[in-house]
């Protein structure tokens, strides 16, 4: 069915001794000022390994091959695919210069991470970009009590590479001790009108179907995400405001009037500002839905009218 009501949210993940969304040196990821943030890719990232690992079509993450061909002087090679690869593995058809967009098109769509996020797509003389439904910030971290840990860690193997090594390698894992990220996202179906133009074969635009599998997401793909630098983060928070269809309300990124402190070992999401915000544009919203962890964490509405369920 076909969505025609924008949406806007705010999506909270905690990190406790791990490691959210780490910059090149492996510390977490920060602006130039000393803000911790966390990057709208990582964001998605464990959305889009969640739809693949349910049968979803998925373009958008890194997959391997065994390439015998890269060198002729070297063997079999382990290697990410290029995104005509990607493409041909996923809708298991051949893309060449004589494919026509439209079809490029219908089968992109039918892909729940290009459905939702968009995407830039240049191959085979094809240059197609497409501006996501979904729209996600960067996240950051409202916890000013975040240290960074840093641990040595054993490897049980020297270093071949070193001639005089003769004992195991050392090496470091960083983590933060506890952050606290928020992301603001948005959702606009009219973003793909243009593409309803088209005539696009079975391609009616954004879908409430697309759209359940987002939220769905954003409220357990980061605890379901559990890679070594990955355990220890999860969702704890998620906003959805749903604006009336035809509603003329527009919001700007509504994660800066979301605050964060800690009382012990509790922690206490303040909403106070956002309903402030959202004071005179009730007639424009149809609903206003919150999922928390229930546990440990207190929410301070501030009198904001909404539904309220536990993520757990």
């Amino acid at each position: 069915m076909k969505m025609n009501k924008r949406v806007y949210g705010v999506v909270g993940i905690r990190s406790i001794m791990s490691n959210w969304n780490a910059d090149f040196s492996g510390h977490p990821k920060s602006t130039s000022n000393g803000d911790f943030f966390g990057s709208d890719k990582a964001f998605k990232y464990p959305i889009k390994k969640m739809w693949q690992a349910q049968g979803e079509k998925v373009i958008y993450v890194r997959s391997y091959k065994i390439d015998d061909k890269v060198k002729k002087d070297k063997d079999e090679t382990l290697q990410p695919q290029d995104l005509n690869e990607q493409y041909t593995k996923v809708f298991d058809t051949e893309l060449d210069v004589n494919t026509s967009s439209k079809e490029i098109l219908k089968n992109l769509f039918s892909a729940i991470d290009i459905m939702n996020f968009g995407a830039t797509f240049a191959e085979k003389k094809q240059n197609i970009s497409i501006t996501g439904a979904v729209q996600v910030g960067q996240g950051f971290n409202k916890y000013d009590g975040m240290n960074v840990e840093i641990q040595d860690i054993l490897s049980p193997f020297r270093n071949s590479n070193k001639e005089d090594a003769d004992a195991s390698s050392l090496g470091k894992k960083i983590m933060a001790d506890e952050a606290h990220y928020f992301y603001s996202f948005s959702v606009n179906p009219a973003n793909y009108n243009d593409y309803v133009a088209l005539d696009i074969d079975g391609f009616e635009g954004y879908t409430t179907e697309a759209f359940e599998k987002f939220k769905k997401g954003c409220l357990v793909a980061a605890t379901a995400h559990n890679t070594n630098s990955k355990v220890g983060c999860e969702n704890e928070f998620a906003l959805f405001i749903t604006c009336k269809e035809g509603s003329n309300l527009y919001l700007a990124n509504i994660d800066a009037y979301v605050d964060f402190r800690k009382e012990g070992a509790e922690n206490f999401i303040n909403l106070e500002k956002i309903s402030k915000l959202l004071t005179n544009k009730m007639d424009q919203i149809e609903n206003i839905e919150i999922y928390y962890n229930d546990i440990d964490t207190m929410l301070e509405l501030g009198g904001l009218k909404c539904s309220v369920n536990s993520l757990y």
